[in-house]
């Protein structure tokens, strides 16, 4: 039986199940290495440019991975990835102590958010050659909720972990999440068309890139639109949440170190449950939304802050403000993945599956270039004028809102021109 003739193949619960275990590992890393280095040291301006620092090789190797994914078995980059990383963790561990903590953590943060840009792009390319169109949107949804649940049960691990025995448990449960997501890996069967690399590998890369972009620009203008707005979104709101969540709960709001970790897992957390509860309701909700009216979750994002900045306006108690930022949390991050949803179908139902892999690459190197900037800017921001994080909260949403408002009429004449 064709693997395509099942709404999802056997292959594709694999991809599933190797998701779970690798994203669940990756998780755990995301929220331990970048608190125990805002621990450390007790620098937001250093915490927002490390960070920040981190999303650089997202950027560069996101087209890499993609333009890659389009020519070679996409099964194959996972596997190697993800042994790629068990191997990293490995020898972090084994570095731990005789370097220099900040420049050891600076390295690996970057390897691994490098190693993330390239592999997301094979993983959402696959999803057109698993599942048939109709389950296309469900099968985001499912990848979604994946993502979520790892987020979810992550974090709190990763907190109880870290504020009890420190880094050295969470290292050695992601290197044996990632060994083991690649054995399973290995057993994924994908019928994929292999394309050769004609002449230099840079110059192969850098010309598929460039049509991808022509292509996008002349005959999908809508996406491209969508990733500007992407952009500059993650520069006003998400590196204002990377850099001020881990900041407010660990050092502004009166909470003692052992629990301001664990509070933190928990809101990381809840922001993974919305995300699961958006992956939910995306599968349903997506089918009969427009692709032009996106700008509207920037007005959701907005909406949401606006509490969060009252609370810390008013000098709330700080249990106040801890429960009011976890709650908007978990509505901007459902929201969040019912947006990533929308826009990742739109791109697998209606680009060519030649150019699905570079143009989801694109999207995450469009997107997220802004993001260092942004890490860096609040770092700093927050470093000097913390005192005054209620009303730059209200300033963000403020611009949040604003951006939406520049946006909305732009997308629906690129989708009546398309």
């Amino acid at each position: 039986m064709n693997q395509k003739e099942k709404v999802f193949s056997n292959s594709f619960i694999l991809v599933v199940i190797g998701q779970i275990i690798s994203l669940f590992g990756n998780s755990i890393l995301r929220f331990a290495l970048p608190l125990h280095l805002l621990t450390v040291t007790g620098s937001p301006a250093l915490y927002g440019i490390v960070t920040a620092l981190a999303f650089i090789p997202i950027i560069l190797c996101a087209p890499i991975g993609g333009v890659i994914a389009d020519r070679v078995n996409k099964r194959n980059i996972m596997v190697c990835l993800d042994f790629s990383v068990a191997g990293i963790m490995l020898v972090f561990s084994l570095l731990y102590g005789k370097v220099n903590v900040v420049i050891l953590l600076t390295v690996v943060l970057m390897l691994l958010y490098g190693i993330a840009g390239a592999y997301q792009p094979s993983v959402q390319a696959s999803i057109p050659f698993l599942v048939k169109e109709d389950g296309i949107i469900s099968a985001n949804a499912i990848i979604n909720i994946i993502s979520s649940l790892s987020s979810l049960i992550g974090p709190v691990i990763g907190g109880i972990c870290y504020s009890f025995a420190g880094l050295t448990p969470i290292l050695i449960l992601s290197i044996l999440c990632f060994f083991t997501s690649a054995i399973m890996e290995l057993f994924i069967k994908m019928d994929c068309v292999k394309r050769p690399f004609d002449g230099n590998v840079l110059s192969v890369i850098f010309h598929d890139m460039k049509d991808t972009v022509i292509y996008i620009k002349n005959k999908q203008p809508i996406i491209f639109r969508a990733l500007i707005m992407c952009a500059l979104a993650n520069f006003l709101f998400s590196s204002f949440l990377t850099v001020a969540l881990p900041t407010l709960i660990t050092q502004t709001l009166a909470f003692p170190t052992n629990e301001a970790s664990r509070l933190l897992g928990y809101t990381e957390a809840a922001m993974a449950f919305g995300g699961l509860v958006g992956g939910l309701l995306g599968g349903k909700f997506c089918k009969n939304f427009k692709i032009t009216n996106i700008y509207q979750f920037l007005f959701a994002f907005a909406v949401f802050l606006l509490p969060i900045g009252g609370v810390l306006l008013l000098h709330a108690p700080s249990y106040v403000c801890y429960f009011t930022i976890t709650i908007c949390c978990f509505f901007m991050m459902m929201f969040s993945n019912i947006f990533l949803i929308i826009c990742m179908s739109y791109i697998q139902i209606y680009i060519p599956s030649d150019k699905v892999a570079k143009t989801i690459s694109l999207a995450m190197m469009i997107s997220q270039c802004a993001q260092p900037l942004g890490n860096s800017f609040y770092g700093l921001l927050l470093q000097y004028f913390i005192n005054h994080i209620g009303f730059i909260t209200i300033l963000v949403a403020c611009a949040t809102a604003a951006l939406g408002i520049l946006f909305s009429n732009g997308l629906k004449k690129d989708f009546k021109s398309r």
